[in-house]
């Protein structure tokens, strides 16, 4: 497993210089580049600032995981729908421009008087056109387990059954409701284990069970990202340093 970042929101107001400076400073290998914050990785770059882009990474240390965007898809109005997927696409050949692996897609809950099933095969119809798009410039599409409600595991299984395209992976989220009545995401990891691809993770000293989840990671043989999406500190890289020892102890209690 490789340590990065997420920009959101410890290095929100980060240029883009900085981040990569900062990742191969304190030991970070790669970083997901949160959509509208300072860095301005957005698809109104030329052809010549993509070009930039990519080649600062080529010429680090540092993996442009991937592009962390906020396109949604269950929203009932027609119009809006639209414009998310078609920003997806939008996004989908920046990525592929600027050298990035993938772009992070999310569910954001239930829309209030539509029926639950409705919104889900939406969702899942609308990533299945937006993973075939995205198949054709080799993006991977990261559906994050994000959202109230609909961030329970069971319901991003659906989604992803429904949406039944190669090109469609999960960003596994870390979130508290993953824990069963017993206190395990077990049984929820492995509803989405064969489709994890990379892991966003928050405050190694909550109550979350981050051994388990590291146990579990281990055993499907997880070798990608691990990024550390975290809240703005007065001392990020201060707090990035010790966040990277515990994280680096949490593995070797695997």
């Amino acid at each position: 497993m490789k340590l990065g970042f997420v920009t959101y929101m410890i290095a929100a107001e980060w240029d883009l210089d900085t981040i990569i400076k900062k990742c191969e400073e304190l030991g970070y290998e790669g970083v997901e580049l949160r959509t509208q914050h300072k860095h301005n990785v957005e698809s109104n770059l030329t052809k010549s600032q993509r070009d930039q882009v990519k080649k600062k990474f080529e010429n680090s240390k540092v993996k442009l995981v991937g592009l962390g965007t906020c396109f949604e898809y269950h929203s009932p109005d027609k119009e809006v729908l639209r414009k998310n997927i078609e920003g997806t696409k939008e996004y989908v050949i920046l990525a592929k421009d600027v050298g990035a692996e993938g772009i992070k897609v999310r569910p954001n809950g239930f829309p209030e008087g539509v029926p639950k099933e409705k919104t889900i095969e939406q969702i899942g119809k609308s990533l299945r056109e937006v993973s075939s798009f995205a198949s054709d410039y080799g993006i991977k599409i990261r559906l994050e387990v994000h959202g109230k409600e609909i961030a329970n595991p069971v319901y991003i299984k659906q989604i992803i059954d429904i949406a039944d395209h190669p090109n469609l992976y999960i960003c596994w989220n870390s979130n508290m409701t993953d824990l069963d009545e017993n206190g395990s995401i077990e049984k929820n990891f492995n509803l989405l284990k064969d489709k994890i691809d990379i892991v966003h993770i928050n405050e190694l000293c909550n109550n979350y069970p981050w051994l388990e989840l590291f146990k579990l990671l281990k055993s499907i043989n997880f070798n990608n990202f691990c990024l550390a999406e975290i809240l703005y500190n007065p001392e990020p890289e201060r707090f990035l340093k010790y966040y990277k020892v515990l994280f680096n102890a949490y593995l070797k209690l695997c």
